[in-house]
């Protein structure tokens, strides 16, 4: 069995000390503010930093990873006679994928024995992160690299993907709420609740008068929609509003036993879009 590596992206929202010990390599997504001529990957500002220039006003614009980036990676790989599991971003949100894809073909007529498989997660964030873990777990069980491609596929519908925003505007810059919506809910209190559907998109399921009941929300998915406790792992990923995280963690222990395993920060690239007090969870269920 040939030996491989199982490769991902920024926008997993993993840190790079966690990837690290994992021992997967990955490319960093970018982003720039308005009026800035600096683009920043993740790990180049602050996540506080980030998120209270975003407060400040500051509107960031990401961009993808193209795909000489990961080919000039990739290369570096085969090269050394391993071959690659790509884990990626959701091709529903990015063009990252798509271009990881793309130096996969062209990369095999040069490397014709070894083997780039690239599996669209049609997730973000820690939704990514979960279906990673699931595929390093496989490996380390004995799984070959189409045996893990397999599994991480066929538990790709199975990720429940749902979160909540705090603040509507950043929806409404990214077309998913119109102005209006944006401007009474805000006014009210109303947070919606999302879901990230088999397609990798973002779809507004529900809405909820205040934050505390949009946590409850989170946590009523859980009960709704996870897998018997002994089988499942729960991530939670925020954007700067770990103490909701810890709530939202607290409030399914309390009713089903089980805590999150990781707790993360939302990055900057997937926060550029949803926003300071974005909170998702992410575990696995009956269905997305």
């Amino acid at each position: 069995m040939s030996e491989f590596v199982i490769y991902t992206d920024s926008a997993c929202d993993l840190s790079p000390e966690l990837l690290q010990s994992w021992g997967v390599p990955y490319k960093q997504l970018t982003f720039k503010f308005e009026g800035d001529a600096t683009e920043y990957a993740n790990e180049d500002m602050d996540i506080k930093t980030f998120y209270n220039r975003m407060r400040d006003g500051g509107v960031a614009k990401t961009a993808a990873v193209n795909s000489q980036a990961f080919y000039d990676d990739f290369e570096k790989i085969v090269a050394d006679g391993k071959d690659i599991l790509y884990v990626g971003f959701s091709s529903g949100l990015s063009t990252t994928y798509n271009s990881a894809r793309l130096a996969a073909e062209q990369l095999a007529p040069k490397y014709p024995d070894r083997k780039i498989i690239t599996v669209d997660t049609l997730a973000a964030s820690a939704g990514e992160g979960l279906l990673l873990r699931l595929a390093l777990d496989k490996k380390e069980a004995g799984a070959d690299i189409e045996e893990v491609a397999e599994y991480v596929r066929s538990m790709i519908h199975r990720i429940s993907i749902w979160f909540t925003v705090d603040d509507l505007v950043y929806l409404k810059r990214g077309g998913r709420v119109s102005g209006v919506t944006a401007f009474v809910g805000n006014l009210l209190g109303i947070k919606p609740v999302l879901h990230m559907d088999d397609d990798g998109h973002l779809i507004n399921m529900d809405k909820v008068r205040g934050r505390k009941n949009a946590i409850a929300a989170l946590a009523n998915k859980y009960t709704e929609l996870a897998e018997p406790k002994e089988e499942n792992i729960i991530y939670i990923s925020h954007a700067d509003c770990e103490a909701d995280a810890i709530a939202l963690s607290n409030m399914i222990e309390e009713r089903h036993g089980v805590k999150a395993s990781i707790i993360t920060n939302v990055g900057t690239v997937i926060g550029a879009h949803a926003g300071p007090g974005t909170l998702a969870l992410f575990f696995i269920g009956k269905e997305r």
